[in-house]
């Protein structure tokens, strides 16, 4: 079968997901349609609509477009009926029913931002680089009644370097999950639709399973009572978005933290203790004093901790709580 024989519809939203379709677009790939989330009311008062980063990425190149609001709707699974596809693509979508996945004739598969079964979830990026993984990857799996349990296709490992924050990860995952989703598609086309896969189950048996649920912004508080390497981890993990956020007391204050490094200075302060020395801002863990290295207070610019510190001298007098 050649590639533009292949009926293809495309399921995502984010940006991490205009990566797999303009490969598979750009490719010569034959996408006769894309399912995105209904437009995003924003603004002050909700009264404009922001289109999906996929959304605008189909409508560039003239793709028809899908918003249910509800996946089992029957006027929506008529529509997406008509267009008889062989197969969907699924990049960071929400979880699809039983009718919707089974309807292409070659199954539905996901490109998921983890090696799984490890972290299985909606945030799998950002626990990865908050647990201090060395490495992650990407998995193709098919679509089944459970998330992201689905037979295995293939996976792509990528490594995460001690000094990456989210962002690095994301666009290398971005990238190779874009790799991933055409090999596969290529797998399918040269066995017409069939494609070796397996079984999640033997790989999850004895094997201590990350989740990688939904983050919160109770999620992003810092706790300082935890070794540095902990607390460095936690931050690289949540920056550039959503960011990991600490209180300052008396004030109250929030301050988001989207910069540190470690020091391998050992403290005997209590955890969340604030030092100024020089142009350094540093705060106790468990064991080290970790140094902040660009924050951002409630309403103001984010900044490099030093020019952060030009104006907030009498920080030294808070905790970080």
């Amino acid at each position: 079968m050649d590639k533009k024989d292949l009926r293809i519809i495309f399921m995502g939203t984010p940006e991490f997901a205009v990566g797999t379709l303009s490969r598979l677009v750009e490719g010569g790939y034959n996408v006769v349609a894309v399912v995105t989330q209904p437009d995003k009311p924003v603004g002050r008062h909700q009264d404009h609509l922001q289109p999906s980063e996929v959304k605008q990425y189909a409508q560039a190149h003239n793709l028809p477009v899908l918003q249910p609001v509800k996946m089992k709707d029957p006027d929506f699974l008529a529509e997406l009926e008509s267009y008889h596809a062989d197969l969907q693509v699924v990049v960071a979508f929400r979880m699809l029913p039983e009718v919707v996945w089974s309807m292409p004739r070659f199954g539905t598969f996901n490109v998921h931002a983890a090696l799984l079964p490890q972290y299985r979830g909606a945030a799998p990026i950002n626990w990865a680089v908050i647990n201090g993984e060395t490495e992650t990857g990407v998995t193709t799996f098919f679509l089944d009644k459970d998330i992201d349990t689905g037979r295995i296709i293939l996976s792509k490992t990528f490594a995460i370097p001690d000094d990456a924050n989210v962002e690095y990860v994301y666009d290398g995952l971005m990238a190779l999950g874009a790799d991933a989703a055409v090999e596969t598609v290529d797998v399918m086309l040269q066995g017409n639709g069939e494609v070796p896969s397996m079984d999640q189950a033997p790989l999850a048996e004895g094997t201590e399973l990350k989740p990688a649920p939904k983050i919160f912004k109770e999620t992003c508080q810092i706790a300082w009572n935890q070794p540095a390497k902990r607390v460095y981890d936690f931050v690289r993990g949540l920056s550039p978005y959503p960011g990991s956020w600490t209180t300052l007391a008396p004030s109250g204050a929030v301050l988001k933290v989207y910069g540190a490094a470690k020091t391998g200075e050992a403290t005997q302060e209590a955890p969340g203790t604030i030092s100024v020395s020089g142009h350094r801002l540093l705060v106790a863990t468990a064991d080290e004093w970790l140094e902040l290295k660009e924050v951002q207070m409630a309403g103001k610019k984010r900044m490099p901790a030093n020019a952060f510190l030009n104006g907030n001298r009498a920080i030294e007098e808070s905790v970080c709580q």
